[in-house]
């Protein structure tokens, strides 16, 4: 069995999941999930200026709306279940868990944990953090020892 970590940072689509699940072709996966919830990450600025650059001045505009602290941890674990739910039914396994410290030593202690072959990083674009490269993948790269493969998501939530 492939063991493949998953970074998130918002409630998986059927069409991520269709996209992380069909990467080894039959070969059975055991996802291992992490997610971050955005009221959680980079600060509002970086988060707008990411906004603006994808061309939604409206959500830019919202940023200061975007939950935090424990109203970000609801939302993020609603959305880690229903994520693993979505793994889970295309046969394959997971598990996952709420990022509470750093992103990066949580990846790195998980990586260690479950013994992964590989990460994947899927996202949203994060220009500013991409272009600096200062984003999870980036970094990801110089910490967990295995491959890191960067995908972005393929809709909002």
């Amino acid at each position: 069995m492939f063991t493949s970590v998953l970074m998130i940072e918002k409630a998986l689509t059927s069409a991520d999941v269709e996209f992380v699940t069909t990467l080894h072709g039959d070969e059975p996966v055991a996802f291992h999930v992490l997610l971050q919830p955005r009221g959680e990450q980079a600060d509002r600025l970086l988060r707008a200026i990411d906004d603006v650059a994808l061309g939604e001045l409206d959500d830019a505009v919202r940023e200061g709306e975007t939950p935090e602290g424990e109203e970000a941890r609801s939302m993020g674990e609603r959305a880690l279940e229903v994520s693993l739910k979505a793994l889970r039914t295309t046969g394959d396994t997971a598990e996952g868990r709420l990022v509470e410290d750093h992103p990066l030593d949580a990846l790195r202690k998980l990586v260690e944990e479950v013994g992964a072959d590989e990460v994947i990083v899927l996202t949203d674009p994060h220009y500013v953090e991409e272009f600096f490269h200062r984003d999870w993948a980036s970094r990801a790269r110089h910490k967990v020892g295995v491959p890191v493969l960067k995908l972005f998501s393929h809709s909002k939530a």
